[in-house]
């Protein structure tokens, strides 16, 4: 994989065209022997190599273009997109009315520049953090293809759209991790922003108190870059942020439990490297984190408001739902609203508390995902498995969302291991902050990924 800083180089020396660019990704996309066909559940064949012919005539004219001009870029399924059905991921959705306009966050990638080549497929309505989709395939991780493995989720499509090079980034949506989580499995970067930054007007709700917006894409710089756009800022360089004297907390409660083998050993590994650079680890209780899944008790903030939002579809057409997303949804009938006021207490005594003892840190490190990705077969068989693993998968992520935080995952493995991600985060609004931190970090870690 290529950053995005490299591409936009060759495209500005013509080494390189959109055209070119956008032609491969479709091809791709379209290789019936490739992971295309469940990664995407279309593809702008006919307007991507149109918009990427234009930008390069644009170019070829001098005439300046936006900061992600001629890059083809995916997004996902559950973005509105002018004259289309947003089906996020659903069969109970095919019959709605097309879009009547973009949303907000297509436009912006439009209006910088951006090649959309297709939408990506995701776990149904976004309910899962594994990426297993019943109604249209689950596309294969990268690694340890043969066995099949999951691709996280529930942006699946937007991770193995860009590994497999059918897109050079993509955009996805992370209520619990689902930006992060497919991300960290599939050996990526992928960076959740504080959820105000970035407008969710035009996509399909799971849960308007969590939802954000955010980019998967090769580096740290690549995902400043969306974030920018995606932001509506002016991309300008992050400051410059040395590793040595950078203090990093360590949590103590719940984000280090249960971790297999080979992540120990990778966030190990990647955490005594970032030591020995002159950065300082404190180990740090950060004891609210311990008291939110008897918050979620009865289905946490997604439960009740995904069962408000689905309740005049599921009720009479449950039947066509994916059942595990169902009885997740259905499940928000069973809190009152008493239990929800006191949820959003919860909440908000939870961000005071955490933000209170992060003060004096510069971000929090811990591995994003506590397992290296599953395979799928099993998960797919086994009901009580697949509740089992989300949850574990889910656990580390939405720390940060319930906290109103900014995060990103990176990859801290060796070359041909396994991938895993690690997660720095940070309370809300730290997020360019928090993306310095991150890139002398990766600079830190980048040996592992050369050897």
């Amino acid at each position: 994989m290529i950053s995005l800083d490299y591409i936009l180089e060759a495209l500005e020396t013509g080494e390189t065209t959109s055209e070119a660019l956008t032609l491969e990704a479709l091809d791709r996309a379209r290789d019936p022997a490739g992971e295309g066909g469940r990664a995407f559940l279309s593809l702008y064949e006919e307007a991507a190599p149109v918009v990427a012919r234009a930008s390069d005539m644009v170019r070829e004219a001098g005439v300046p273009q936006g900061p992600l001009a001629g890059l083809p870029i995916s997004i996902k399924d559950l973005f509105d997109v002018r004259g289309e059905v947003t089906k996020a991921g659903s069969r109970v959705l095919e019959d709605a009315e097309p879009a009547a306009d973009d949303a907000p966050v297509v436009k912006r990638l439009r209006a910088a520049g951006a090649v959309l080549v297709g939408r990506t497929n995701m776990t149904e309505f976004a309910f899962s953090g594994l990426g297993l989709n019943p109604h249209y395939g689950t596309p294969l991780n990268p690694y340890d293809r043969e066995t099949g493995r999951i691709p996280g989720g529930s942006s699946s499509g937007a991770a193995v759209s860009v590994t497999d090079g059918m897109a050079v980034a993509a955009i996805g949506s992370d209520t619990g991790g689902s930006v992060r989580i497919p991300a960290a499995m599939c050996g990526l970067t992928g960076f959740k922003p504080t959820a105000r930054r970035v407008p969710t007007t035009g996509a399909a709700p799971l849960s308007w108190s969590l939802d954000s917006v955010g980019a998967l894409a090769p580096t740290v710089a690549c995902c400043t870059l969306l974030d920018s756009v995606l932001a509506g800022e002016e991309p300008s360089p992050l400051p410059r942020v040395s590793i040595e004297g950078l203090r990093l907390a360590v949590s103590q409660t719940l984000l280090l439990d249960g971790l297999d083998e080979t992540v120990a050993r990778s966030f190990g590994r990647a955490a005594r490297l970032i030591a020995d650079a002159g950065a300082r680890l404190f180990e740090t209780p950060l004891e609210p984190f311990g008291e939110i899944a008897s918050a979620n008790s009865l289905g946490g903030f997604p439960g009740a408001e995904s069962y408000a939002w689905h309740r005049p579809l599921i009720v009479g057409r449950s039947d066509e739902y994916d059942p595990r997303v169902a009885a997740r949804i259905t499940r928000g009938a069973e809190q009152s609203a008493a239990d929800f006021l006191d949820l959003q207490a919860f909440r908000k005594d939870l961000v005071g508390r955490v933000e209170r003892e992060l003060s004096a840190f510069d971000a929090v490190i811990c591995p994003t995902v506590p397992v290296v990705p599953p395979e799928l077969a099993p998960l797919e068989e086994d009901d009580e498995l697949f509740a089992k693993t989300n949850l574990l998968v889910l656990r580390n992520p939405t720390a940060v969302n319930m906290m109103d935080g900014c995060a990103i995952s990176i990859p801290c493995h060796r070359l041909g291991d396994p991938p895993v991600g690690l997660m720095l985060f940070a309370p809300a609004m730290h997020d360019r902050r928090l993306l310095a931190v991150a890139r002398a970090v990766e600079r830190v870690l980048a040996p592992l990924r050369e050897e």
